[in-house]
């Protein structure tokens, strides 16, 4: 027999064993393989260029801490069964098969009116099928349709393996080290009360410190400004390439490319539709970047020249701002591109762009965490911090980001 029970050298949490030939089986399908080619943080790489990693190493580094957490689960008493542990394994390995390439920036814009969640959820319904319903259960806890809830949380809450993951790899890799955690540490204090998963006492600094790192790499990585105006150059770009397309002109594409752009995909069509999900799973980074080399030698102006910025990394200016822009601003930027470049204000529409950006630290009305006491209470963690004042994290925070071309990007 073949032997299934690998262990990964990771560098973030030094060795990784695959736990079982289930879990093998799984990496090696077409559709995880796939994570390879899908960068973990988009575009971030302009800004921090270390920022390499893909799908496919959070994913694997999201089941060890998996694993690392059943096994502590289970030595405080809680019954976490063979059977269930491999299920939630499974759940947590396969929960970002269906991020479109460079991450989150194109959810909606290839495809519309279907999430990434929604998408990873047909994925692993098919991997199922291949695998002759052993994922029966993984899909059940994915769902939150599991009888246990706490082996939900662990998959998808407020301190998830998902979570825990990403924060620290992606700290490693782009050198913020505001954004390390110490997730040994957080693991050990996690516990069960009432099928809810809880912080014991000792770890609310833990918690504190990692609510500080979530929002210090929101706003550092994820958000910086830099990174947002490289997404919105993307955008404009496929946008911009869609609407041609769609018009009748011919441009290079994959051919799966060359469908999602000639198409308005729903998530009825992902359903119904076999082709679609078969070149979704072939649909990667290099799509798009391969693409846009050629692009920025087409006969559309507005196309080649977005394309050629991107390439040269001449990316939108941007103005953090905190009220909306006024559209005689907007206009006069219009205007002034359209005689610069000699093209039509509709068309100059593609060098600008207005980004609402929110986010929230902690959303302590929904799925909050609990910190649990010797006396079996319960307190919510903006109660339980005597460090700071959490409960100012659960505040929404929301920024205009500007993007614009700079006159000297315009010759």
């Amino acid at each position: 027999m073949y032997n299934k029970r690998k262990i990964i050298n990771d560098p973030v949490h030094g060795f990784i064993s695959i736990p079982c030939e289930l879990h093998y089986d799984i990496i090696q399908h077409p559709y995880f393989q796939r994570l390879n080619r899908v960068k973990q943080l988009g575009l971030s790489y302009m800004v921090y260029p270390g920022a390499q990693h893909t799908r496919f190493q959070h994913s694997l580094g999201a089941m060890h801490l998996m694993t690392e957490a059943i096994s502590q689960l289970r030595s405080k008493g809680n019954e976490i069964t063979e059977e269930e542990s491999k299920a939630v394994l499974a759940a947590i390995l396969m929960h970002d098969l269906g991020h479109a390439p460079f991450s989150h920036v194109l959810e909606d814009t290839l495809v519309t009116g279907v999430t990434h969640e929604e998408i990873s959820m047909m994925m692993m319904e098919r991997i199922n099928k291949d695998l002759n319903g052993q994922l029966d259960m993984a899909l059940e806890i994915f769902q939150n349709n599991y009888k246990k809830k706490f082996l939900h949380q662990l998959v998808s809450s407020q301190l998830d393996m998902d979570r825990l993951d990403y924060l620290i790899r992606d700290s490693f890799f782009t050198g913020v080290v505001e954004g390390s955690v110490g997730a040994a540490r957080i693991i050990k204090m996690l516990n069960v009360h009432d099928d809810h998963l809880v912080v014991e006492a000792k770890g609310v600094y833990s918690i504190e410190k990692f609510l500080v790192a979530r929002r210090m790499m929101y706003w550092q990585v994820y958000l910086h400004k830099t990174s947002v105006s490289a997404e919105q150059l993307l955008i404009k770009i496929l946008n911009r390439a869609k609407e041609l397309m769609m018009g009748g002109m011919e441009l290079f594409a994959s051919p799966q490319l060359k469908l999602f752009l000639s198409n308005n995909i729903s998530k009825e069509d992902f359903k119904n539709d076999e082709k679609i999900m078969e070149s979704y799973a072939l649909f990667d980074d290099s799509d798009i970047m391969s693409a846009m080399k050629v692009w920025s030698n087409c006969s559309d102006k507005v196309l080649s020249f977005l394309c050629h910025n991107m390439l040269w990394r001449r990316l939108f200016k941007v103005e953090v701002r905190q009220e909306k822009v006024q559209e005689s601003e907007l206009d006069a930027y219009l205007k002034r591109y359209s005689e610069k470049l000699g093209i039509t204000k509709e068309e100059a529409k593609y060098l600008l762009a207005v980004h609402p950006v929110s986010a929230y630290t902690y959303k302590s009305k929904s799925d909050s965490i609990k910190v649990l006491y010797s006396a079996q209470e319960l307190k919510d963690i903006t109660e339980a911090s005597d460090l700071l004042d959490i409960s100012l994290m659960s505040k929404h925070e929301q920024k205009y980001y500007f993007c614009y071309m700079k006159d000297c990007d315009l010759e």
